[in-house]
Formats: structure tokens, sequence, C-alpha cells
């Protein structure tokens, strides 16, 4: 009687599980990663010797050379930021108006920023600057 012989198959290795992983941790680092778009506001502040001063609490209005204003990191118009200030009140008073414009800023717009927070109340006025070194 004569048997058959069987042929026996190499082994092989299934690659489908290895792959779903790979997609599966490809889907999830792609939905838990945040993408935060930092806001591009970039100053380059004037430099100058004088010394630091010290304040305890202060509005840091922000001026870019293209003429934008932005409220600490909200951009703002001219009339926004008028209604902005206007809601300080009787905090204007002891607040300190920071104002850290681009050294390529325009003069008008640094002036009219400046004259705004005078209407506004504020009597305490800085303009930021970099220390000369």
């Amino acid at each position: 009687m004569a048997f058959r012989r069987r042929i026996k198959e190499a082994p092989r290795v299934d690659l489908t599980p290895m792959v779903d992983v790979v997609f599966l941790l490809l889907i999830f680092f792609m939905i838990s990663t945040t993408f935060i778009e930092a806001q591009g506001l970039s100053i380059k502040l004037p430099k100058a010797s004088a010394a630091k001063i010290e304040q305890s609490k202060d509005i840091q209005v922000y001026l870019s050379k293209e003429g934008d204003i932005f409220l600490q990191e909200e951009q703002l118009s001219i009339d926004q930021l008028r209604l902005r200030l206007a809601g300080y009140g009787d905090d204007a008073g002891v607040t300190t108006f920071l104002l850290m414009a681009d050294r390529e800023a325009q003069h008008g717009g640094v002036v009219q920023l400046m004259d705004l927070a005078k209407k506004a109340g504020f009597e305490k006025l800085a303009i930021a600057t970099e220390k000369v070194e």
C-alpha cells in the first residue's frame, strides 16, 4: 500500500494584525496630538539703557510694525480697544499701561495709543524697551 506523502507547507507570518495595530497607533497619535497655532506676533522692541521700573498691576498693549493692535493676546481694532480701556474705570488710575511697540512701528500709531490710554484714565504709562548690552 502506497501512502501519499503530504507536502509540508512552510510556516509564514501573517502581517495583517501587525498592520492593523500600526494603523490604530497612527490614528491614536493623530487624534491625541493637539495642534496649537502660536500667535505669530513678533515685536522687536527698541533698545534703551534706562533702568527697569517695577509695576504691580499692568495692562499690555502691543503694536506691530504693520499697525496691528493686540490687548494681551487678542487682536483688536482701535475702536474695540477704546471700549476695552473704558471698561477699566477707576482701576485705570492704579494700572500701568505698558505699550510694547515694535521699533519699526509708525510713530503716529504709538502716539494714538498713548493718547487713547490717557483719555481712558491711565495715569501710568510705560514703553517697553530692550536693555542695551
